[in-house]
């Protein structure tokens, strides 16, 4: 039996040998020696290659837009009890989908005489139709005079009716003037004065239908002309959506137990119910699928960012990331269907044995000393949080308790209020920005501004959420000030002062290449992992909501 094309042995021997108990859980891992092995023998190739031209933001002066890209190994043995790897590439590189080092697409849309070609040159074919038919000179003449139209109207009739209430306030003096006239003679005034109103109106309603007249005629003919384009924008509209759902009918995937599955399958039951952009075209399901259909044993994976950073994203060149959630989480659940996986950290309880420090507390309010990986509110499977620890201590308390939150990695001091009254009067401090936080960070890095300020909005990676995009169209405000105090072994230890509270802010800040450049030492979503995250809020200044005392609070931080 020959061997799959694109296996690869590896061409030193390797590092390790012992395999791991169970496949790698793809969403969050540390990557394997033998992973590590095979990507580093990827990114040697990738630096020397000659096979294709790609620009990933190495040198300033290439030609062409820069795409950094996610690359990825599978570790997998053969049937004769050989070690090797797969390799692949997320969507495409060098715009095409076929390079000889890297496995196939589970399904190339870009063959040539394939469905989604044919469907798109008749796409093309309309939008080339429309584009004709919009030429035509006589819909902009239209559009033209019916906007001249439209204001000529519109300002007629404001004036007609300013004097029928110049008019309407005449005749009201008059019928003041006019009390101390005879009965039949006051009567025969009044009755000019109906007709005159009555004049008016029907002048009023007269000018309204004329004027509706004419737009009308003159929209007709614009419909006229317009309506062959309109047919043909609901054409394209129906052959897009239907080649859409061809590929998600085509696309099949496979899982160990040799189940194939459609894209469209796989999706209808999340949330959307259909599949976002570019599904199925990450690395992940590449090797997989490859390493099925050539009865090739997947031991582990491992995805690694190569390039420039995108502007929105935080990716490292050369670092390790797991497989993204919104596109490959429903995709890898099908697929490794029947493989032993590494069991999912998230659904296992980081607070557990945990103590819960409380640093100040008196009648109304309290602060604790938050651990690093301690939720601050329950979780979607995990309840144990600060939240569900103070309502356990404090059963009698009422109110929502928590005032502001930690992330889950974040240590440090956090404030709790014991009733409604005193959580709605801290609230308040926080949305006014009276209340003062400090974080101190060890950042993987050297900064070289001293202090500074960092304004860069944010809102969630809707196809890979917790993470967080900077994002200057639909982000929220977001703004932290920075002071370093010190270098410490080629890293930079630093004060944040968080003005606004987004969701990852100081982590995005420190890591995005538009911030400091430099992850927090141990940000597993941005930067690298570690025994921890180094972030802490170490120092907290409110006023008491009863006492109207001012309380300072600090706490130094554990690295």
């Amino acid at each position: 039996m020959s061997k799959a094309p694109h296996f690869i042995a590896f061409r030193n021997t390797p590092v390790s040998l012992n395999l791991p108990e169970r496949f790698t859980f793809p969403f969050y891992y540390e990557p394997h020696p033998l992973a590590i092995q095979a990507a580093e023998e990827l990114q040697e190739y990738l630096k020397t290659q000659q096979d294709w031209v790609h620009n990933f933001g190495f040198e300033k002066d290439k030609e062409g837009i820069v795409i950094g890209k996610m690359f990825g190994v599978l570790v997998v043995r053969t049937k004769e009890n050989e070690l090797g790897y797969l390799c692949a590439f997320s969507g495409k590189l060098a715009g095409g989908n076929h390079h000889e080092r890297f496995v196939p697409p589970v399904f190339d849309i870009l063959i040539e005489e394939g469905f989604y070609k044919r469907g798109e040159q008749i796409i093309s074919a309309i939008n080339d139709q429309i584009e004709e038919l919009e030429k035509d000179p006589r819909i902009d003449e239209l559009k033209q005079k019916i906007d001249e139209v439209q204001r000529e109207a519109e300002n007629e009739l404001i004036q007609i009716k300013a004097e029928i209430k110049k008019g309407k306030l005449h005749r009201k003096e008059q019928r003041i003037k006019a009390e101390h006239l005879a009965a039949n003679k006051l009567n025969e005034l009044l009755e000019i004065l109906s007709r005159e109103s009555i004049k008016e109106q029907y002048y009023l309603k007269d000018r309204t239908t004329f004027w509706k007249n004419v737009l009308n005629q003159l929209n007709t003919e614009f419909n006229e002309l317009t309506a062959k384009i309109e047919e043909l924008k609901e054409e394209r509209k129906n052959r897009s959506n239907q080649l859409q759902q061809e590929i998600f009918d085509r696309y099949f995937f496979l899982n160990s137990k040799g189940e194939n599955k459609s894209l469209g399958e796989i999706f209808r039951n999340t949330v959307d119910m259909k599949p976002p952009a570019g599904s199925g075209e990450c690395a992940a399901p590449k090797l997989l699928q490859y390493a099925y259909l050539h009865d090739l044993k997947p031991i582990a994976l491992a995805e690694f960012w190569w390039g420039q950073s995108p502007a929105s994203e935080v990716r490292k060149h050369g670092n390790y990331y797991p497989a993204c959630r919104g596109k490959c989480e429903p995709i890898l659940g099908h697929m490794l269907q029947g493989i032993e996986a590494d069991p999912n950290p998230m659904l296992e309880n980081p607070a557990e044995g945990k103590e819960l420090p409380i640093i100040y507390e008196d009648d109304h309010l309290l602060v604790v000393n938050k651990p690093a990986e301690f939720l601050s509110v329950p979780g979607i499977t995990i309840q144990d949080s600060v939240y569900e620890r103070i309502r356990a201590k404090y059963p009698d308390a009422t109110g929502p308790l928590v005032v502001h939150r930690l992330d889950m990695s974040t240590s440090g001091l956090m404030l709790i209020a014991k009733n409604e009254i005193v959580y709605k009067k801290l609230q308040r401090q926080f949305i006014n920005r009276t209340v003062k936080k400090r974080y101190v960070a060890i950042l993987d890095g050297i900064i070289k501004p001293l202090k500074g300020t960092i304004d860069l909005p944010l809102r969630v990676d809707l196809e890979d959420r917790p993470r967080q995009l900077v994002c200057f169209e639909h982000g929220k405000n977001a703004l932290t000030e920075f002071e370093v105090i010190g270098i410490e072994d080629s890293k930079t230890r630093i004060h944040f002062y968080p003005i606004t509270g987004r969701t990852h802010q100081l982590r995005v800040h420190a890591s995005h290449p538009s911030g400091l450049f430099a992850a927090i030492v141990g940000d597993d979503l941005y930067g690298k992992k570690a025994d921890r995250l180094h972030l802490h809020a170490e120092f907290l200044k409110f006023i008491h909501p009863v006492s109207k005392e001012m309380i300072e609070l600090q706490v130094e931080a554990e690295f």
